[in-house]
């Protein structure tokens, strides 16, 4: 998919494990996985707002699109 999530640089900015941030947004810590795994098809508004609230930062900081993670044959 062409949307990456990054995760892992703003936890490591604000100190925090995946628990403490699953706790504060509201989802369990497997579907933290799977937006950092890059296996998430959709999140909700709510979701990335929490994320956003959580983080300190602008959704642009978490999502990006990239051109090399396209699927060939799509």
């Amino acid at each position: 998919m062409p949307i990456v999530i990054d995760l892992d640089m703003q936890l490591a900015r604000k100190k925090m494990s995946v628990q403490e941030f699953a706790d504060a947004i509201g989802i369990t810590p497997a579907n933290v996985a799977v937006l950092k795994n890059g296996r998430a098809k959709a999140v909700r508004f709510t979701t990335l707002d929490a994320i956003c609230r959580v983080l300190e930062c602008q959704p642009g900081d978490i999502l990006r699109w990239s051109a090399a993670e396209t699927d060939s044959g799509e």
